[in-house]
């Protein structure tokens, strides 16, 4: 069969759209109208066989056969991409734009802080992160890389253990002294208020255990305030709403320098995994693996593991 550039290009089309979020935004990133874009998918739509978008007034989302066709070709665009630096003999070059989805805590406290860094190390890579509560689709999103907390769920996704900081209970110096100080994880359930994170994956809140060697107590909080996150967490702790628990990497310097108490220090071992995830190809875009690399020398250089317990 001879080679299809048509198809070629209304699959670069597709891919913008993707990346974009609408026909109009696309159409302004590749240099042509929105109608063109529209007939560059209405064609590619007729080619293929099959309806890849649903349309309506506001907003274009993937049908289910076009998330599968794009999942199909995704990692040969990324191919492609990297065929291409190869061959003007810029193997390592890390150039373009690189779509990040990151976790609130990670993005907040540890990415944005330090972000200038890295582009400054890389002028020709211009960077959009995203903060999502959840991942969601990496592929129909349009992202290139996601960094996130917690255990991965099974997917065809590359997944790389990042780190594993530890949970902390905490309160401030305020709050404790009007409520007291916890001498065991139970005395939470009765005793004291605490500030809830939302779990967005079931709508309740994170629930609490506390770990001491080979020995887990779960405990049964309540508190009047839910946050769904990170920043209204550590803040309503500051202002001593309550007893939170919050993320070693954020909270490290909050409880170095007093604003805050670590509570139960010898009930805390308990660890949450932080994991980057990027799309399977036989060529790791190489601004992909500039990010990843970028990102396991913060977690590196900073003393996650270093806080007394």
């Amino acid at each position: 069969m001879a080679f299809d550039s048509r198809l070629l290009s209304g699959i670069g089309v597709l891919s913008a759209v993707i990346e974009a979020g609408s026909f109009v935004r696309a159409g302004e990133a590749l240099g042509l109208t929105q109608p063109a874009v529209s007939r560059a998918v209405a064609r590619l739509e007729a080619r293929v066989g099959l309806r890849i978008f649903n349309r309506t007034a506001r907003s274009i989302t993937l049908t289910d056969e076009g998330r599968r066709f794009y999942e199909a070709v995704a990692p040969h665009l990324s191919g492609i991409e990297e065929a291409t630096i190869l061959a003007t003999g810029a193997k390592e070059a890390v150039q373009g734009r690189l779509r990040v989805n990151v976790d609130g805590a990670f993005g907040h406290y540890l990415l944005a802080p330090k972000v200038e860094t890295f582009l400054a190390r890389f002028p020709d890579l211009s960077l959009e992160i995203s903060v999502r509560d959840r991942m969601g689709d990496l592929v129909a999103d349009g992202f290139d890389v996601a960094v996130r907390f917690g255990v991965p769920e099974s997917s065809a996704l590359v997944t790389r253990l990042l780190l594993e900081t530890r949970v902390i209970t905490c309160a401030s110096a305020d709050y404790l002294a009007r409520h007291g100080v916890p001498t065991h994880p139970k005395d939470l359930e009765q005793e004291h208020e605490c500030v809830l994170l939302r779990d967005p994956s079931s709508g309740r809140h994170f629930a609490w255990e506390f770990n001491r060697g080979e020995v887990v107590i779960p405990v049964s909080v309540k508190g009047r305030l839910l946050v769904n996150d990170t920043g209204s967490l550590v803040g309503a702790c500051l202002g001593g709403q309550g007893v939170a628990q919050l993320l070693q990497l954020y909270a490290q310097h909050l409880l170095a320098d007093g604003q805050l108490v670590h509570l139960l220090s010898d009930w805390s071992t308990e660890t949450f995994p932080l994991y980057a995830y990027y799309h399977p190809a036989k060529f790791v875009p190489a601004k992909v693996r500039a990010f990843v690399d970028f990102v396991l020398e913060l977690v590196s250089s900073e003393p996650w593991r270093t806080l007394p317990v």
